[in-house]
């Protein structure tokens, strides 16, 4: 295929945007190469700006569930566009939008609505701190929780150690606050918990991992953190901003059959727009200002546009359960199809899946966290990704990131799919 438009995009937003995008992964860094620009999407496909039609594997990261451009959302933000688009003053609508989402989620009363999932994760930890007088969070090496600086913290010297800053701007002060365990490894968070007892506000984790890859957590790991924060009167946060009303309705709580303390989402709930928000119990939520001391504000939380996105949304997926299954039928179908391909070819692989969650994996080994997920090979990933490319099917352009499905998708679509996976050479 060609790209010669979009590389002379490239170029030139090089010269106004730092490495000519607004998020990294965006920069094919990873991959090579330069990226693709959109011109216009729908359904299951995007549309670059050099013509090419490509098969969407990534929905935007996750938050188009139902596809692109999907006409009960649009005509919601069209309609709302036109009454105005934020007014920094209460709205009908978000409580409307609350009401639902608390009515489809297990062990939530209240829900406060933000910007992105970076904001709703980094007031969910506030809240923790505040509410519990604790100051320390345990956090899970390679779970991406957002920019914020709490949350840009690489492994220390040992399974105790605090963590240290992995990004220029964190500081030292910030860093001493985080302490890091292992995905799927109990044992390292009751290591952290001893070695710091009694100042453990939370522990925050995708609950279903998304930026190392799918990683399904094991029963006995994620259950287990259940029972170790109620022991020790520690608040367990999932960041369900990729899982949130994916997995389910009810997201990973439901899906995994365990009950956090405060709830982080986005993606979904904002149907495309930029939506995050936090939840939790009536208690928890009542330590938030202006009903309690923890400060969180924002001018345009709940601005009407992304509410009327995410209502829209939301009341197709309440009234549709079928969706879930549909979607987790047909990443099974592209999970065996890969499956048999990848075996044919004798290429070592992993592929791991939850729901409508999947990624491919170039390693003899099971991965289960972000030691074994960075054992990939990644120059075979590099010619898979450019390869599926080039056939018109757009994957994360990143080893370490998630494949999020849309029901837009045909089986079609999937085997167009797995017959461009047969004809590559890796």
């Amino acid at each position: 295929m060609l790209y010669k438009r979009s590389s002379a995009l490239f170029a030139e937003a090089q010269n106004y945007i730092p490495g000519g995008v607004n998020s990294p992964v965006r920069a094919f860094k990873a991959v090579g190469g330069d990226p693709i620009f959109v011109k216009s999407a729908k359904g299951a496909y995007l549309h670059d700006e050099d013509g090419n039609r490509l098969i969407d594997y990534i929905a935007s990261w996750g938050p188009l569930i139902l596809g692109h451009a999907y006409e009960p959302v649009i005509d919601a933000v069209i309609e709302k566009a036109k009454k105005g688009t934020s007014f920094g003053m209460p709205t009908e609508i978000e409580t409307e939008l609350a009401k639902l989402a608390v009515s489809m989620v297990p062990n939530i009363d209240k829900i406060r609505f933000v910007n992105s999932g970076t904001e709703a994760c980094m007031s969910a930890v506030r809240l923790a701190r505040g509410y519990t007088g604790k100051d320390k969070i345990i956090k899970f090496a390679g779970c991406y929780h957002g920019h914020s600086d709490s949350f840009l913290i690489q492994a220390g010297s040992g399974a105790v150690t605090f963590g240290s800053p992995n990004s220029p701007g964190v500081t030292q002060g910030t860093a001493k606050d985080t302490l890091l365990a292992k995905y799927n490894d109990l044992q390292s968070v009751r290591d952290l918990i001893e070695a710091n007892r009694g100042e453990i506000a939370c522990i925050i984790i995708e609950p279903v991992a998304g930026n190392m890859g799918c990683i399904v957590p094991n029963h006995a790991f994620i259950h287990g953190l259940r029972d170790i924060c109620s022991e020790e009167e520690i608040l367990l946060v999932f960041d369900e901003v990729m899982t949130g009303f994916r997995l389910g309705k009810g997201g990973a709580q439901e899906a995994l059959g365990v009950d956090a303390d405060i709830l982080c989402f986005g993606k979904v709930i904002g149907g495309g727009l930029p939506v995050g928000a936090f939840a939790a119990n009536s208690e928890i939520m009542a330590h938030l200002a202006p009903e309690g001391p923890v400060y969180q504000a924002g001018t345009l939380s709940g601005n009407p546009l992304a509410m009327a996105a995410g209502l829209a949304m939301l009341t197709e997926l309440n009234e549709r359960h079928e969706v879930f299954d549909s979607l987790a039928k047909k990443t099974e179908h592209l999970h065996k199809g890969f499956e048999s391909v990848l075996k044919h070819k004798s290429v070592p692989y992993q592929i791991n899946r939850f729901g409508s969650m999947i990624s491919v994996h170039f390693t003899d080994a099971p991965v289960i966290d972000f030691e074994t997920s960075a054992k990939g090979n990644n120059e075979t990933f590099k010619n898979y990704f450019h390869g599926m490319l080039d056939k018109g099917v757009y994957l994360p352009p990143s080893a370490f990131e998630s494949y999020f499905l849309n029901d837009a998708l045909t089986y079609d679509d999937l085997d167009e799919t797995i017959a461009a996976l047969e004809r590559l050479e890796l």
